[in-house]
């Protein structure tokens, strides 16, 4: 078929129709890993898809869920890869979260669930305090935590927006650990993937944030299970990492250098917690699987095709990048329609569809090409392309 590039003129691709098979791991991975997945919409029951809750299709959603335990990796719900804040409300992430805990516990995997508490429940005019900020976060860390699910401590645009100073991140943090029933998830999301949470930790510099948040580990770490960092830069992670203290892990968000942190130094490494896994799940799991069996060849022979894939998921403006996953779900079948809550599937351009699906056929990740390619050619049809 013909595809887009970038600048405007179209060229012939064909499939290698050599996908990857999704399965089990053998062996029990050495590595935590989180997928954080997305939500699936039910087009039928939408109603003013830009000024209403969305329509979710159950079924769908949570059967996405089950392929990811299906292969030995845990879950991260109701995150930014959900849409919080971006077409799914507080309401509707926990109604995620409680089909999603009940799906869990029946599972024959046990699977990991680590749940994304916030403050999204409240307009930013009603949390102009750190006392209402932290009532916003006990609100959504008691309904996570009777769901049963592990809290992760999501980054929240209240305390920018108050202009909040790092002993007021240190007071409000301190509060929410100390309070929970089991250790958390910190949660550090850089600006590129919510301009919003620009100077984060009441800090303008990054060596000044990274000494609030490690401060606040030091002092907390036993009721810290780790901290997700998504800055997309890989020295900085390495640094970081290499301050924790025992026990804690570093549960890796960059969606540029996964594979190398992963791996890690020979002294330290990361854990996952990606959206890129929802995308790339058997690559990722038959990648982990390697890497616990001391296979670092296989490892990166899987991994590293999968690594220009979710650069081209996550480019600039990165908060977009859940229009990928999305498209990679229903090139495969996972859903039947390329609609995302609010219409997100319109903050990408056709050039970008076409590389997604170039680069995800080179990393063995278009499980079913035929099916792929029939819906391919539909997508460039509504954009006037003849494939």
């Amino acid at each position: 078929m013909l595809l887009p590039n970038n600048d405007g003129t179209l060229a012939p691709y064909r499939l290698t129709g050599d996908p990857l098979v999704a399965r089990a791991p053998r062996v029990r991975l050495t590595r935590t890993a989180f997928a954080a997945a997305h939500v699936i919409s039910d087009p039928l029951a939408a109603r003013n898809p830009w000024d209403s809750r969305p329509a979710v299709d159950w079924a769908a959603t949570l059967a996405f869920r089950h392929a990811l335990w299906d292969q030995g990796l845990g879950l991260a719900e109701a995150m930014d890869t959900a849409q919080r804040g971006m077409g799914v409300d507080w309401r509707t992430a926990l109604e995620l979260i409680q089909r999603t805990m009940v799906d869990a516990r029946a599972h024959p995997m046990r699977p990991r669930v680590a749940c994304g508490a916030g403050t999204d429940h409240l307009a930013l005019d009603a949390l102009t305090t750190t006392d209402a900020i932290i009532a916003a976060y006990r609100t959504q860390m008691e309904a996570i935590e009777a769901a049963g699910g592990q809290i992760i401590l999501m980054a929240t645009r209240a305390l920018p927006a108050i202009k909040a100073g790092p002993e007021d991140y240190a007071r409000v943090y301190e509060i929410l650990i100390e309070e929970s029933a089991q250790p958390v998830i910190l949660h550090w999301l850089g600006d590129m993937f919510d301009p919003a949470l620009t100077g984060y930790w009441g800090a303008s510099d990054i060596a000044s944030a990274n000494q609030v948040v490690l401060d606040l580990i030091r002092r907390h770490s036993a009721k810290i299970d780790g901290i997700k960092i998504s800055l997309l830069d890989q020295a900085h992670e390495e640094a970081f990492r290499a301050q924790l203290p025992p026990g804690v892990r570093l549960y890796t968000g960059d969606d540029f250098n996964y594979a190398a942190l992963i791996a890690g130094d020979g002294l330290h490494h990361s854990h996952a917690l990606l959206g890129i896994f929802a995308a790339i799940a058997p690559a990722a799991s038959q990648a982990l699987e390697a890497l616990a069996m001391g296979d670092l060849v296989t490892y990166h022979a899987l991994l590293a095709p999968t690594v220009p894939l979710s650069r081209e998921i996550f480019k600039p403006p990165t908060r977009y990048y859940k229009a990928g996953i999305a498209f990679l779900s229903w090139l495969n079948g996972m859903q039947s329609h390329f609609i995302m809550p609010g219409g997100l599937q319109s903050s990408r351009e056709i050039a970008h569809y076409g590389q997604v699906y170039r680069l995800a056929d080179q990393a063995r990740l278009l499980v079913r090409p035929d099916l792929a390619e029939e819906r391919m050619r539909s997508l460039l049809a509504l954009h006037g392309i003849d494939g």
